[in-house]
Formats: C-alpha cells, structure tokens, sequence
C-alpha cells in the first residue's frame, strides 16, 4: 500500500491484474502486498457494492482477503517474505465455515483443530501489525501513546477497508464509527514473536470472565480469535498487556467510507513526533480528532520520561536504541552518522505489585504511579479498583508508597 493517500483500485486495475474470485475474472488492485484485493466489476454482482471512482473504471467493487481467492494472475514480484496464512488440518467434514463457527464459541477453546488453526497465525520480526482507533485514541497516540493491547497482523485484516468492516475490531467501547465516514488505525512492524501473547488458555482466562459491566468492547472469547459473524481473525495482545516502543516509520491511517487508505501521520523516531503527510485533500478526515489541528505539519510527542524503551548496546556503552524495521535496531540518535548498528538490544519495561497484583509502570507523578493491570480479572479489577480504558486494559492510580516489587526489567531481543 502506498504511502500516498489515493483512491485504491485504480492502479491496480489498468496494470492489469485479474483476480478470480467465485468462479470468476476480475480487475483487481492488490492490497498489502497480497493479503487481499479489490475487485472491480462494470455490471452489478452480489456482494459487490456501488463505489464509482472519480476517474472512471468498473463502478462496482468488493474488498476480499487472499484465501477466498482461486486465482491471481498479473500480480507484481514481492519484495518481502509473505506472511504465515491461517491453516487448517485436512478434515473430511470441517470446512473454513465451520472453523469461523467454532472460533465463536467459548466453549470450544481447548478444542485441538482450533488450536492448531490459531498456531498458524505466527509473527515474525518485521510483521505489520494493526490497532484500529477511535477519534479519541488516535489524539492519544498522536500526543505520545504507544502501542499495547490489543491487535492484529494486518496480514488478516486486509480485506476489511471501511469503517463499517473495521467496527468488528474496535476495542473502546465508543460508537462503531468516528461520524459517519472514517475509522483510524495504528500500523507498525513487530519486533518480536516474544511481544505478543495470544489471548487464550489459562493466562489470560480471567478476559473471559469480565462481566460487561467491567469491560469495554466486544468480549474476549478465549478462544484467540476476534467476535465476528462472518470472519475468522486471530487476535494478538502485546506481552503482559504493556507498552511497547514505537518503531520507527509507524504510521497512522484513516479509512474513509470509500475504503481508501490515508496515511495520516508517520512516526519520526529521532524527533520523537509525528510527522503529518496527508495532503488538503484529506484534512477533513482529522476534524473529528479532539485537541488536533488539521493544518499542523508537525507534532511532538514530549519529553516525558518513557516507562518502557529499547536500551542497545555498541562498544561497550548502552544507549537508547530505536527499531528501524525490518532492517534492524540502532542507536537512536539525531545525526545519520551516529546511527550505529546496536550489537545487543532489550525491551526495558517497570514492574510492580500493588495489593498483591502484578501490573507494569506506565509513568510516575508526584508520588504517584499509573499501574496496568498484567492480568485483568474479576478479583484484581475489584481489589486495585482499575478502570477499563479500552478491551482489555485496565489501569489505576497507586501511591509509590504502597507499591511493592518495583523493579527494572530487561527482555532481550535476539539479534
């Protein structure tokens, strides 16, 4: 997908590539290097809906994912390894709808061909992953957040390109739409497999016993996949529900109703801000976001002191590093020439207890810290009294005095 915001379908149609689909050829455009397509018809088809472009062309299209596909032909040579595909054993009386059923039921998660299904879902280092957003949590990272909780590769989520089709991952609570045309979203490159927990088993049983009371957005099922009525979407959470620091060149997107994507923003790592690259006509697409001007080119995160940070290491000194995907990690420094290729680098991140339930640090005010819990359930949201900020995270207040276990600790990545 191009860093260019656009209108997608054109290009990929007059370059020819056809896509079958059902039985039939179609004039598509490729989506995320190959995880889905968008098909365009000049006559009307079930399934497909009217979107004529500006330009011309079919008016009729329809967004799918490359595993409802037959045929590809036309299509350009990638330059990056593909992704792992969700796979299914062989089984004579199980079919992909079957699996999207039973991925819907609770009780179903310790089924084995299910686990074997979510087992192939794998990240690597270098895989896309994706946060859809609120106007209100899009102000939030713009400001400084990062990433954590729950999301998914974009690999899976490719084919659902309009707010309507990215309601199913929306994670606050808040309406399904940002108004009536947009959705946003945060995309960024994993660093590691070892970030990211699959929430299901017993680790992460307490999700599934949240009351909705307790909770915001859909509910966790347990069984590692998204709550959808017609997709099948495995779900990742980031390690202990924490933090993790923002590589460098993340973006931030907006999908308007016409399902086109906008970058709106990227992520400059030795600035420490976000850059803004949609061009006027887009700014519209920001009007909705609270505390952002559309016109600013430029916005800084701060300078406040981050609880959870890469730490690398060259010529025997650490220095704050920074993961300039999928090249690699570096010293995170201002000039090109100070950008030394770390020889060692970890993921530095606080934790601590308070009232017997381990959380991370997220930051410390006046004699104060703001916990997440690592594992919500029933029985910690009640004693630490934390507030669900979105699906799946809970955080609270605690005075420093009355937080035990506080400590330091470094994940490595292998290098």
């Amino acid at each position: 997908m191009s860093l260019t915001p656009r209108a997608s379908g054109a290009t990929g149609a007059r370059a020819g590539l056809r896509v079958t689909f059902e039985g039939t050829a179609y004039p598509a455009e490729e989506i995320a290097r190959g995880a889905a397509y968008e098909l365009f018809s000049a006559a009307e088809v079930t399934g497909f809906e009217w979107a004529p472009r500006p330009g011309g062309g079919p008016p009729w299209r329809r967004f799918v994912h490359c595993t409802e596909v037959t045929a590809v032909q036309g299509a350009a040579e990638q330059s990056e390894p593909p992704e792992a595909p969700l796979l299914m054993p062989v089984h004579r009386s199980l079919g992909w709808d079957q699996v999207q059923q039973l991925s819907q039921r609770p009780e179903a998660a310790g089924d084995p061909l299910l686990a074997a299904v979510r087992a192939s879902a794998a990240i690597r280092r270098g895989t896309r992953m994706v946060k859809v957003l609120s106007a209100r949590q899009l102000a939030g990272y713009v400001r400084g957040l990062l990433p954590h909780g729950f999301c998914y590769r974009e690999h899976d989520v490719a084919h659902l390109r309009t707010p309507a089709a990215l309601a199913v991952l929306r994670g606050d609570g808040s309406p399904a739409q940002n108004g009536p045309d947009v959705t946003y979203a945060l995309r960024w490159r994993a660093a590691a497999a070892d970030d990211y927990e699959v929430p299901a088993g017993a680790v992460h049983r307490g999700l599934t016993a949240l009351p909705a009371s307790e909770r915001l957005g859909a509910p966790v099922l347990g069984t590692g996949f998204a709550p959808s009525n017609g997709h099948l979407i495995p779900e990742f959470v980031t390690r202990d529900l924490a933090d993790l620091p923002m590589p460098a060149n993340a973006t931030l997107l907006a999908y308007p109703a016409e399902g086109t994507e906008v970058v709106l923003y990227t992520y400059q790592a030795e600035q420490r801000g976000w850059l803004r690259m949609a061009g006027p006509q887009w700014r519209h697409l920001l009007a909705a976001v609270p505390g952002l001007s559309p016109e600013q080119e430029y916005v800084p995160t701060g300078d406040a002191p981050r609880a959870t940070h890469l730490v690398g290491r060259y010529a025997d000194h650490d220095y704050e590093a920074v993961a300039d995907l999928p090249g690699g990690f570096r010293v995170l420094a201002m000039t090109r020439a100070a950008r030394y290729p770390v020889e060692a680098v970890a993921r530095r991140l606080r934790y601590a207890q308070w009232r017997g339930v381990p959380c991370v640090v997220l930051r410390e005010e006046a004699g104060w810290l703001r916990l997440r819990l690592c594992r919500p359930d029933p029985d910690t949201v009640a004693a630490t009294g934390a507030q669900c900020h979105e699906r799946g995270v809970y955080e609270v207040w605690a005075p420093a005095t009355e937080v035990t276990d506080d400590r330091i600790v470094d994940l490595p990545y292998h290098l």
